[in-house]
């Protein structure tokens, strides 16, 4: 570890442009403020290795690929390109920039112009799938510009939710390569595969674009829509091709084969060029102010963020500031202009926010200022982290450790997409695992990245797929017996249980859906909880945008401060049941957070291992939350201004957990008196759950916790971790069979930090629902030394 000391030759760099090295010394300066910057690591570039097409594809393909100034491509272009021209299935898992997108551009035009002859004009047909509508959008525009010279051989069309209806129709008759995302395969093409039927007969692959991103539930839920695409195409004698593009994760092949459940080949070996990259950890300071329990507070991210973008588009450097929730993007945004504005009203004019819940035309006015260089300065949540080619990017901030390694990867390749040196900075939340890592950058630099996290058979996930695959075409016992099984080995025990519920019924040796309504309309397959809930301007009734339903609770409650387009809005009404919050503009100087409790049964332990005389277990868990109430702090400071009761519905929720249990004789072994007992575990729960994210492919809001001196089920001083989501999403799992490495982490992240007795750095949870209280740092770095002893040696 050490501070960041310009090199010798950084005044010679800076006269040939912006170097990396030359940006980070005028953004760190001397001082105090240069101390912020604990780590800095250097990234050597790389040179291409290139190879030769390989046979198969079309000479119109190649001649296209000439006249874009692609003469041969990179070896792990060809290498996909090779196996996906033999018609097996293939991941390519390289870095940001490699040209992932053309090893499945070329064997799709090729196999697209192969049937252009054909009777029915449709000839082969393919299919691509992306998670955002962007990234389709800007995939419609690279495949437009490619396929230019092969003319109306190539008929591209997108098929989203902001694709008009005349143009879906045409989409459906005449194009044979269809833009799309999971969602309208799901509750648009399938549920209506008859009429798909000349497009899903010739379907010669499917491509899955940044398949890393369908992880955890939404993985799941895409993994069995993939799996009733299969099936519906094998009704027209079609079987397709996989082609996935992934960020690089750990075991791509192996992920990949779980999400569409066939053999997937992997390519990792990235030959594409590379800039130097230099990264920065970035930690802000401590401040005087004080939050809850007296705690020091350390600066927010998001104020360092908005100061370090405003500072970088000074000097004119293109820079994306990549934040973690919409509001952060909007207030980000929001104080770099009003900064930017002081010096220079234009420069403000040339700094955005970009996020989900946009208007469709919102959404396409900052990609297009942003693809022309309008825009200098973004502040950008994970929708523009997804492959949109933003090329010319000279430095990438991230506003907190983005979850996973793979998605740190991803937002800091950003940058540096034209071979130039590129600066990344990962600026420190106050958060115990952002504490850790930018104290420990061996954990980021040193360690592989995160092998993808899903469970295609969570019966929570599979049961309404198997509803909606009965409706699409009658289940039959094929579906299930078959080696390998289309569905994984639990449908075989759900059928029954959806046949005595009456949601399916059985005739013969087949199983057919019994409702009126369609099943992919209940299906919520990314895990949002329902209706998205409309946020509405009160008096004018001007749409603004939607909130995910499961995060209505948290996010619109009643006195919410809600943040659009750079405008601040009160949130004066929450109508749950008709999924409108209505809001009023307003500026008030604080942000609000929402606060919840929680209870915890265990239904059923599935594994126990002995630590010591403690126990570490998983299983199933019934979990009830409620929000009760929301903080106000202060913007940009974090200083906690007060707290609001809220009168809002419990939610139920059955899911996995891991969980550990200790025994009197060793609480009293580690000097744990009753008294701390509470605080002690309450405090190493918060910080596990800070820290798993470091170990499964999850984020801090995808899971939670409980911890009790005596648990009613255990008998014992339990802590429990559990996913969020319905079934679970494997989270929990994860963090079981890491449970040495991610608590031996939790404690030292503790032990680590510079606090007296603790803070949001280390203990203390901004989702605290006992208001982080009662926590005592001590006793949780004792409590957590102590379990770690009898962890098993094997």
């Amino acid at each position: 570890m050490h501070h960041y000391q310009p090199p010798p030759n950084d005044a010679e760099a800076d006269r040939h442009g912006r170097s990396p090295e030359a940006v980070l010394a005028r953004l760190s300066g001397r001082g105090e403020r240069a101390r912020r910057v604990t780590h800095t690591e250097r990234l050597p570039g790389r040179a291409e290795v290139h190879a030769n097409w390989p046979d198969g594809i079309r000479p119109e393909v190649l001649a296209a690929l000439r006249a874009a100034g692609i003469e041969r491509p990179w070896a792990h272009q060809a290498e996909a390109i090779a196996h996906a021209v033999r018609g097996e299935s293939v991941v390519v898992a390289t870095g940001t920039a490699s040209g992932k997108s053309l090893t499945y551009q070329v064997p799709v035009l090729s196999a697209l112009l192969d049937g252009a002859a054909a009777p029915n004009r449709r000839g082969a047909t393919a299919l691509y799938l992306a998670p955002t509508k962007a990234l389709a959008a800007d995939q419609w525009r690279a495949i437009r510009r490619l396929a230019g010279p092969l003319g109306t051989a190539v008929r591209p069309a997108a098929y989203d939710g902001d694709t008009p209806r005349e143009e879906r129709g045409w989409a459906r008759d005449h194009a044979n390569l269809l833009l799309s995302n999971p969602d309208m395969l799901h509750g648009g093409l399938l549920p209506a595969h008859r009429r798909w039927s000349s497009f899903l007969r010739a379907l010669r692959y499917v491509v899955i674009d940044e398949c890393h991103v369908y992880r955890g539930v939404f993985g799941s839920h895409v993994a069995q829509v993939l799996r009733r695409l299969r099936r519906v195409c094998a009704l027209y004698g079609a079987e397709p091709s996989f082609l996935l593009a992934s960020a690089t994760t750990a075991e791509p092949g192996a992920s990949a084969g779980r999400l569409v459940g066939l053999p997937v080949t992997e390519v990792t070996e990235d030959a594409s060029p590379r800039g130097e990259l230099v990264f920065a950890l970035w930690e802000p300071p401590l401040t005087e102010a004080r939050g809850e329990r007296g705690a020091p507070v350390r600066r927010t991210a998001t104020a360092e963020t908005a100061e370090l973008l405003s500072d970088l588009t000074g000097q004119g450097v293109r820079t994306v500031a990549f934040v973690r929730s919409r509001r952060g993007a909007e207030l980000i945004s929001l104080v770099a202009q009003d900064r930017l504005a002081t010096t220079d009203r234009r420069l403000a004019g040339r700094v955005a926010a970009y996020r989900g819940g946009y208007l469709p035309e919102e959404r396409r006015e900052l990609e297009r200022a942003l693809h022309s260089g309008e825009l200098l300065g973004l502040a950008a949540t994970t929708a523009l982290e997804l492959g949109v080619d933003i090329a010319g990017l000279d430095a990438v901030l991230l506003a907190g450790f983005p979850g996973t390694r793979a998605s740190l990867w991803q937002q800091a390749g950003r940058a540096g997409r034209r071979r130039q040196g590129a600066l990344a900075v990962l600026i420190a939340r106050d958060d115990p695992l952002d504490t850790y890592l930018v104290h420990h950058p061996e954990a980021l630099f040193q360690q592989p990245v995160e092998s993808t996290v899903l469970d295609p058979g969570n019966p929570y996930v599979l049961a309404p797929h198997l509803c909606a695959a009965a409706a699409e075409v009658p289940l039959t016992e094929a579906d299930f017996a078959d080696e390998p099984a289309l569905f994984d080995q639990t449908a075989a025990e759900l059928l029954p249980k959806l046949t005595d519920r009456g949601l399916l019924r059985r005739r013969g040796a087949s199983w057919y859906w019994t409702r009126r309504e369609r099943p992919a309309d209940l299906v919520d397959i990314r895990g949002k909880g329902g209706e998205p809930v409309q946020v509405v301007e009160s008096g004018t009734g001007r749409l603004l945008g939607t909130v995910d339903a499961a995060a209505a609770h948290s996010a619109v409650h009643e006195g919410a401060v809600h943040l659009h387009q750079g405008r601040s809005y009160v949130v004066r009404e929450l109508d749950l049941a008709g999924s409108v919050a209505l809001v009023e503009e307003a500026s008030p100087p604080w942000s609000t957070s929402a606060r919840e409790v929680t209870e915890l049964a265990v239904l059923d332990t599935e594994v126990e291992v002995p630590w010591g005389d403690g126990r570490l277990c998983f299983g199933s868990v019934e979990v009830t939350q409620q929000v009760v109430s929301y903080l106000r702090r202060r913007l940009l400071s974090g200083e906690v201004l007060g707290e609001t009761r809220l009168d809002l519905p419990p939610r139920t929720l059955r899911t996995r957990a891991v969980w550990w249990t200790m025994t009197e004789e060793q609480l009293a072994d580690a000097n744990i008196p009753p008294a701390i007992l509470p605080g002690a575990l309450h405090a190493a729960e918060h910080a596990a759950i800070g820290m798993l994210p470091l170990f499964a492919t999850c984020d801090r809001w995808d899971i939670g916790g409980v911890s009790t001196a005596l648990h009613p089920d255990t008998l014992l001083p339990t802590v429990f971790v559990h996913d969020g989501h319905p079934g679970g999403a494997g989270f929990a799992e994860r963090a079981f069979h890491t449970a040495a490495r991610w608590l031996a982490a939790t404690r030292d992240a503790i032990a680590a930090c510079e606090c007296e007795a603790g803070c949001p750095s280390c203990i203390q949870s901004p989702k605290c629902g006992n208001g982080n209280e009662p926590l005592h740092k001590a006793g949780a770095i004792r409590v957590l030394t102590q379990l770690l002893r009898g962890r098993p040696t094997s």
